[in-house]
């Protein structure tokens, strides 16, 4: 049960942005609407994602995978839900977002693919579990460049994942259930 209440103050702000979403989404997202009780902090987190948006160095499936190993390993139901709608809208592959919690024992993943997962983990570790080899072997497969965006991917999702389980934000119904289970406590995902 969320935390905070999703019904946010009528402002002009979130009168003109809820709607926007309404339509793009089917439904408002849970976390918009706690975003809304503070109008800076929901301008601010949308403007950062249309920048995000525009990140384009690094694989669309790549990412994918990394956001949803990062969302698998901190446990935020919401994002599983709302990311595997959102990327198998976005034609990544629904087979491959569901083997996510079990991608070192499935066939279906590239050496790259796995790198990025296991880096996605290990970001989203608490403490941090990433290592000098991960990271060069990410340089040398992506560049510098391409290793810097899926850093700061992994760590946006991070920042989503831990705002919407501190807040209580579970799964939305974006999906009729999720398919990538989080991972038991002190089990990899």
């Amino acid at each position: 049960m969320a935390r905070i209440s999703l019904e946010p103050p009528s402002t002009l702000l979130n009168r003109l942005v809820m709607p926007m979403a309404r339509r793009r989404y089917g439904k408002i997202p849970d976390p918009g609407k706690a975003m809304a009780h503070n109008g800076r902090v929901l301008i601010a987190h949308l403007l950062f994602e249309m920048g995000v948006a525009w990140w384009k160095r690094v694989d669309p499936t790549l990412k994918a995978l990394a956001v949803t190993a990062s969302a698998a390993r901190i446990g935020c139901s919401w994002c599983m839900d709302f990311g595997y709608w959102e990327h198998t809208h976005q034609g990544i592959d629904g087979a491959k977002l569901r083997a996510v919690s079990q991608w070192r024992d499935s066939e279906l993943f590239s050496p790259l693919e796995r790198r990025v997962m296991e880096y996605a983990e290990a970001m989203s570790a608490d403490p941090m579990e990433t290592t000098d080899e991960m990271v060069e072997a990410l340089r040398i497969d992506l560049g510098e460049a391409g290793l810097v965006e899926l850093t700061a991917m992994v760590a946006v999702e991070n920042q989503r994942s831990r705002f919407n389980r501190a807040l209580g934000l579970t799964s939305q119904g974006f999906r009729e259930f999720c398919d990538v289970p989080r991972a038991r406590q002190g089990e990899q995902a």
